[in-house]
C-alpha cells in the first residue's frame, strides 16, 4: 500500500538531512521532489500544487528548535498536511433512522457488492445491528447470486425478487419487509456500468428519491487512481453522496485517489477495503493513513484489530495453562487462527513502525502458516495435547501426513518448546498475571 509514494517521499526528505536550518532554497528543493512524488502517485495536479504551497508556507514560518532537525520538522509538517488533505479525522456514518438506509453507488467492478457484505458484517458484529441486504443490481447476471452467497457467509438475510426488473420497486419492497421483520438496517446494492451514462444516473437518482437513504456511499476501486476522482465528481454532482469507500487498497495502489478525492469532491473517505476476506474492512482514519504513507506504521489500528479477536476468558484459561506448563498444540493452533482473523499478514506487519520498509520486497501471504497448520493437524489429539510423547516414529508419521520433511517437523516442535518456556518465564516474572490488552 502506497510503497512507491512512501519511498519517493522518504528520498525527498533526505535533501534536508544534515542541514542546520530551513531555508527557502532547501525547502524549495525538497518540495519539488514531494510534488513529483505526489504526481507520480496520480494525485490531482491542483491538489499536489496546493499541498506543496501550504507545506512551504508553514515550513518557512517555523522557527526550528535546536532539538528538532529541519528534516524532522518537514516530516511533521508533511504528515499533518497529508492528514488534513485526507479529511483530518474519521467520519462516522449516519445510522439514526430505524431502519437506517444505506445506498451504494459506483461503477461496475468497483466492489460495491462485496463491500455491501463487508459493511453488513461490520455493523452487525460491532454495532449490534440487524441488517438486511438488498439485491438491487438487476443487470449483472451474477450480482444477485453473489450477494446471496455473501449473505450466507455472514448470516445476514438478502432480499431479492427474481424476474423483477424494477430496482426502485425492489428497494421499496425491501424496506417494507425490513420494517416487518425488525431489521434496523437496510443496505441497498445497486447496478453499476463500465462507464458513466445518463440511464445509469437517472436510475440511481430515482432510487435515491424513492427510498430517501440516510447515507449514500460512493464505492471506488482505489487502483484506478485519478480516474476514480473524476468519476466521484460526476456521481457527486448528481447524487450529493455522503462519503467515499476505497476498495482494493491492498493492491498496487499509487495513492492518488485517497489523497485527492477529499479535496476534489469535498466528501470524506469513510471506509477502506484491504483484502478479499469479509473482515478486511477498516474505518478510514486520515492521521493513521498519513503515518503509514510516511513509514511510521499504525500501531493503534494493529492494537484495535488484536482487541477484536481478544477474549478475556480465553486469556485467563491460557494464563493458567502457561503457568502450569500445559500450553499445548491445541492452544498454539488457536492463537494462529486468531492472528489470521486480524487480516493480511503483510498488511499487519506494515503497521509496525520500521517494519513496512524492511518487508516491502518480501512475499508474505495468507499461506504463511500453511505448513505449520498441516503439521499440527497431522498430529493425533493425544499428541496435540501432550507434545512430550512426540518421539521419532511419531514425527516421521506426522511429516508424511503433512507433506513436509522431518526437519520441518523437528524445527516446529523445537520452536514450540522454546515458546512455551519463554511464555512460562514471562508469566512468572509478572507474578502469575498476563498483561491485559484493554486498560
Amino acid at each position: 500500500m502506497f510503497e512507491s509514494l512512501s519511498n519517493r517521499l522518504e528520498r525527498s526528505f533526505k535533501i534536508l538531512k544534515g542541514e542546520g536550518k530551513i531555508t527557502e532554497i532547501n525547502v524549495a528543493e525538497t518540495l519539488k521532489e514531494v510534488r513529483r512524488a505526489l504526481l507520480d502517485a496520480d494525485v490531482n495536479y491542483k491538489t499536489a500544487k496546493q499541498f506543496t504551497e501550504t507545506v512551504k508556507e508553514k515550513a518557512l514560518g517555523q522557527n526550528v528548535l535546536s532539538a528538532v532537525k529541519p528534516q524532522q520538522l518537514m516530516v511533521k509538517i508533511v504528515h499533518d498536511e497529508l492528514a488534513t488533505l485526507m479529511g483530518g479525522t474519521a467520519t462516522d456514518i449516519n445510522l439514526k433512522s430505524s431502519p437506517a438506509i444505506i445506498l451504494m453507488s459506483g461503477l461496475q467492478g468497483s466492489g460495491k457488492t462485496t463491500f455491501s457484505g463487508k459493511l453488513a458484517k461490520m455493523l452487525k458484529s460491532k454495532r449490534g445491528r440487524n441488517p438486511l441486504l438488498v439485491a438491487g443490481d438487476i443487470y449483472r447476471p451474477a450480482a444477485i447470486e453473489q450477494l446471496k452467497i455473501l449473505g450466507e457467509q455472514i448470516e445476514v438475510p438478502v432480499y431479492f425478487e427474481e424476474g423483477n426488473k424494477n430496482p426502485i420497486q425492489i428497494a421499496q419492497n425491501a424496506i417494507k419487509q425490513a420494517k416487518q421483520n425488525g431489521n434496523d438496517l437496510v443496505i441497498i446494492d445497486t447496478a453499476g456500468r463500465l462507464a458513466i451514462d445518463e440511464e445509469m444516473m437517472k436510475e440511481i437518482t430515482a432510487i435515491k428519491d424513492a427510498v430517501k437513504p440516510d447515507e449514500i456511499l460512493f464505492v471506488v476501486d482505489s487502483m484506478t487512481g485519478q480516474d476514480a476522482v473524476n468519476t466521484a465528481k460526476e456521481f457527486n454532482d448528481r447524487l450529493n453522496f455522503d462519503g467515499v469507500v476505497l476498495t482494493k487498497l491492498d493492491g498496487d495502489t499509487r495513492g492518488g485517489a485517497a489523497l485527492s478525492i477529499r479535496s476534489v469532491v469535498d466528501k470524506p473517505i469513510k471506509f477502506v477495503g484491504t483484502g478479499e476476506k469479509m473482515d478486511a474492512l477498516d474505518v478510514f482514519h486520515p492521521e493513521r493513513m498519513a503515518d503509514r504513507i510516511l513509514g511510521m506504521g499504525d500501531i493503534v489500528s494493529l492494537v484495535e484489530r488484536a482487541q477484536e479477536q481478544y477474549d478475556e476468558e480465553e486469556a485467563r484459561r491460557l494464563q493458567k495453562k502457561i503457568a502450569k506448563n500445559q500450553f499445548d498444540f491445541n492452544d498454539f493452533i488457536g492463537q494462529i487462527q486468531q492472528i489470521k482473523k486480524m487480516g493480511n499478514l503483510k498488511d499487519l506487519a506494515s503497521m509496525i513502525p520500521g517494519v513496512g520498509k524492511a518487508i516491502k520486497d518480501l512475499d508474505i501471504d495468507d499461506d504463511a502458516f500453511k505448513s505449520i497448520e498441516a503439521i499440527i493437524y497431522s498430529m493425533t489429539p493425544a499428541e496435540r495435547t501432550n507434545p512430550e510423547i512426540l518421539n521419532g516414529s511419531r514425527r516421521q508419521r506426522i511429516a508424511q501426513g503433512s507433506g513436509t520433511s522431518i526437519q520441518e517437523v523437528n524445527k516446529l516442535i523445537k520452536q514450540f518448546d522454546e515458546t512455551r518456556k519463554m511464555m512460562k518465564m514471562m508469566t512468572q516474572m509478572k507474578g502469575g498475571k498476563m498483561p491485559n490488552m484493554r486498560r
